[in-house]
């Protein structure tokens, strides 16, 4: 089933330097973490249409349960930028963030988020208040369908 997922992300046609070229970049990423028998979550971070950083879920291999893709991220832009803020990126992450990497990005002062699939259980969006900057724009829903599919593919096979 991943080899199938594989090949249709790799086969997706999409514009370059669009939300959905960078969140097929972030699904590739996602893709990593399920071969490493990582909950598949993918993300990468973008600054002036390039991708600096690249990451995803790494909780298992380090046993270390704030290695959610997004942190990793963080950290690789923050190191790659010689940074501590994240003014002027985006971050595509194929999963809405938790509460933890929410409250990570208001920090970076990241400008931009953007999620493929909604966490009904664990996403930021569960809490009442707002955890992100204040500053910083979201779009939801972008490769909803395959981010969503890999997933169900990695909970299907955990069953």
């Amino acid at each position: 089933m991943l080899n199938e997922l594989t090949r249709q992300i790799n086969s997706m046609k999409t514009r370059v330097l669009s939300p959905e070229f960078f969140m097929k970049e972030a699904l590739k990423e996602a893709i990593k973490a399920y071969e490493k028998d990582e909950i598949p979550v993918g993300a990468v971070i973008v600054a002036q249409n390039q991708v600096i950083a690249r990451a995803h879920n790494l909780t298992e291999t380090l046993n270390d349960v704030t290695a959610h893709a997004e942190m990793q991220a963080f950290t690789a832009a923050a190191n790659t930028l010689n940074a501590k803020y994240l003014i002027d990126c985006t971050l595509y992450v194929t999963l809405e963030p938790c509460i933890m990497c929410a409250g990570a990005s208001f920090w970076t002062q990241i400008s931009n988020i953007v999620y493929g699939a909604y966490d009904q259980k664990r996403g930021y969006s569960t809490v009442r208040h707002s955890l992100i900057h204040p500053k910083t724009k979201v779009v939801s829903g972008i490769l909803e369908k395959e981010c969503r599919q890999i997933l169900q593919t990695y909970f299907k096979a955990k069953r």
